[in-house]
């Protein structure tokens, strides 16, 4: 018994002679407690409630000195800038709702500086362009470094190039967009999905030769993928149906073009529904405008045979996920 008393005096005379960063660090201990507690109100959807308790663990962080156990703790920062994010509502002018929306950009900006693990920061930084965009703070200026930022952290992924193309097209900056999409198309030139999306921006912008000449290329380093073909007959129908301003030949050249691209994704899959049905509308278009009624039979008869073959391999295809679903 004695010997319990003593060891137990000299534990606490040990702990009494902790000079203050021990205190600091018995501190840490209990913010590691409170972590936990953040983070299940967070999983839960108590944003109010684990705000509170965010903000408890970085006044221990912030005093710490930058430890190695705080430094671990340094994710409260994203989860605090999240929480207020998430209790924002987009379009809610009051300035308690506003106020959440600043709230969560500046503990976005600290998590950025303040996390050092790279993953993390780096969704920080997603998140915080996101709040930057147009359903939130609307201020492109400010996504601007960030994103630059992201591409100068990670420069082979093409995501953060895409972002700051699109956020240059929405302030009508252009050639800086295309500059940039080019710029991926450089380095990634194997990727159909950069092809795609530069034919997006080229069909948003109304260059449709230039919108066709990408995903050609994109078809051709994925000459295998009967997908490749259907998509560029879907560009030729909705420009020979839906624009007024082109003329007669030019609607009769974009529907026999749609027709060869979908006879090129048919040559790769014959049971391509997709394919199968937007072959039937062109063809049915190129009836619409021959005055031979002996070939306008004919090429209405390919379109019904083809109309009839996509429906039934559509209702097998519903028959099998129905029995799927049954087993």
């Amino acid at each position: 018994m004695f010997t319990q008393r003593k060891l137990l005096r000299l534990v606490v005379l040990a702990l009494v002679a902790i000079p203050l960063a021990g205190c600091t660090f018995f501190e840490e201990l209990g913010a590691v407690r409170t972590f936990k507690d953040a983070n299940l109100a967070y999983q839960r959807g108590f944003y109010d409630e684990a705000i509170e308790l965010y903000e408890e663990i970085i006044t221990v962080i912030e005093a710490s000195g930058g430890s190695e156990l705080a430094q671990n703790l340094t994710p409260a920062y994203f989860y605090i800038a999240n929480s207020y994010d998430s209790l924002y509502k987009p379009g809610g002018r009051d300035r308690e709702n506003l106020g959440n929306l600043d709230e969560a950009i500046r503990y976005y900006e600290m998590a950025i500086e303040e996390i050092p693990e790279p993953s993390m920061k780096l969704l920080s930084m997603q998140y915080l362009v996101a709040a930057f965009g147009p359903d939130k703070a609307n201020d492109p200026g400010r996504s601007e470094p960030v994103l630059r930022a992201m591409i100068l952290d990670d420069p082979e992924n093409p995501d953060n190039y895409f972002r700051l193309a699109q956020l240059y097209e929405e302030a009508g900056m252009y050639e800086d967009s295309e500059y940039i999409y080019r710029t991926v198309q450089s380095f990634r030139s194997d990727d159909p999905v950069v092809y795609l999306q530069l034919a997006g921006f080229y069909n948003r912008a109304g260059e449709f030769d230039l919108t066709i000449s990408a995903l050609e290329e994109r078809a051709q380093i994925d000459a295998d993928n009967p997908e490749a073909y259907y998509t560029i007959s879907t560009f030729y129908w909705e420009k020979a149906f839906r624009d007024f301003r082109i003329t007669q030949d030019q609607k009769r050249e974009y529907v026999m073009a749609g027709l060869d691209a979908s006879d090129r994704a048919l040559a790769l899959n014959d049971r391509y529904v997709d394919a199968l049905i937007y072959k039937n509308i062109l063809l049915r278009m190129q009836a619409n405008d021959t005055e031979d009624l002996d070939e306008q039979e004919a090429l209405i008869a390919e379109a019904d045979e083809l109309r009839e073959t996509a429906e039934g391999l559509q209702k097998a295809q519903r028959e099998g996920a129905a029995a799927a679903a049954g087993a």
